[in-house]
């Protein structure tokens, strides 16, 4: 097998290979990589300029079943001092500092609650689209609203039925991890498996929603469970209807494990900004039909992030007003909006603020 051939697949926006995308995980140098995956970067997006984003991501239960060993976040139902929700008057106080930032958009994410099926749903997303009408919802992901199904004794199909006409405008790509059963069971025991994740994007994408999709990598996976993980997706979006967006976006970034765990029952390898890179490179290669790559500053930094702009990413992602998930095991980089243009700029690219259909906004 030569890497050259493979180059030469990619670059022509061919499907590649399991085999071909586990040697390029293997054997392919970063600056190899990162040259291939910034000429089909420009084959999609052409002008030399980075996209960005102002929305908050909104926690609304801290509740959930799942028990996942990377999550310092969540609490059990019977941990009474721990467990909330949030109120009528916490949303209106969020909504309004992120209108006052500029946003229009709140990333809602809770957990698999044992008590809250469509109708909480239904009433939540209502009541925020009364408070301020122009709110966009990009809101819960496929592991809730598998356990929303379950719950509520509906079709997948139904409950995403029923939470658009409540409001839902797009469904993120939470709690893919990676979509690896052997993973799953051992990090992720009691969320839904990977087949049920695939599954609940797909009807997403049947009913025309628009979604992003996500890898959480750099923990018990192998490297052919990250290339499997990508190609799923890849094949996923293939199946989608003409004329609707499918993915509209691939995020990856680096388990975060800090008191975790996931950090005290298994040796975590330490990541570096150029496993990153290569993963970000070889996401642009693999996803030949995704329009975008988001690097995530998040949990890499800001130096990081602008060297996967020249290594396919297209897109900054968002300031992210609030977010506690992450965070909370051990992300702790900052950006606001004169920090994210500046790194932009810095990296060579002109931003453009747009909304979460990648549409400009300023």
């Amino acid at each position: 097998m030569e890497l050259r051939h493979i180059y030469s697949k990619a670059l022509a926006l061919e499907d590649l290979t399991r085999e071909e995308a586990v040697f390029l995980f293997r054997e392919a140098p970063v600056y190899e990589l990162m040259h291939v995956a910034s000429a089909i970067r420009f084959k999609y997006n052409p002008e030399r300029k980075v996209s960005w984003q102002i929305d908050r991501n909104v926690n609304y239960t801290n509740v959930c079943l799942s028990g996942c060993l990377f999550c310092n976040f969540h609490c059990r139902p019977d941990e009474k001092e721990k467990a909330y929700t949030l109120t009528p008057e916490e949303y209106r106080e969020k909504i309004r500092t992120l209108m006052e930032r500029g946003g229009d958009q709140l990333l809602l994410q809770g957990g698999l609650h044992p008590r809250y099926g469509i109708d909480f749903y239904e009433d939540l997303f209502r009541m925020l689209k009364k408070m301020e009408p122009s709110l966009k919802l990009n809101a819960l992901g496929p592991p809730e609203i598998a356990h929303i199904a379950r719950v509520s004794k509906l079709t997948v199909r139904d409950t995403l039925k029923r939470l658009i006409a409540a409001g839902l405008d797009t469904l993120p790509g939470a709690g893919a991890e990676i979509l690896s059963d052997r993973v799953r069971k051992i990090i992720s025991p009691a969320k839904p498996d990977a087949s049920q994740w695939i599954a609940v994007m797909k009807e997403a994408h049947l009913l025309g929603l628009s979604t992003t999709a996500t890898m959480v990598y750099g923990h018990i996976e192998t490297l052919e469970e990250r290339a499997e993980h990508l190609l799923a997706l890849r094949d996923l979006q293939k199946q989608k209807p003409a004329g609707v967006p499918g993915f509209r976006a691939f995020i990856c970034w680096p388990m975060q494990v800090k008191g975790t765990l996931l950090e005290k029952r298994f040796d975590i390898p330490r990541h570096t900004p150029a496993d990153y890179v290569k993963m970000i490179a070889l996401s642009r290669i693999i996803l030949n039909n995704i329009p975008h790559i988001q690097a995530s500053w998040l949990t890499v930094g800001a130096d990081t992030a602008k060297i996967c702009l020249h290594a396919g990413a297209d897109d900054m992602g968002s300031i992210m007003i609030e977010e506690n998930v992450v965070s909370s095991a051990g992300a702790g980089y900052t950006f606001d909006e004169k920090g994210i243009r500046q790194c932009i700029l810095d990296a060579g690219f002109s931003p453009w603020l747009r909304d979460q259909q990648y549409q400009k906004r300023d």
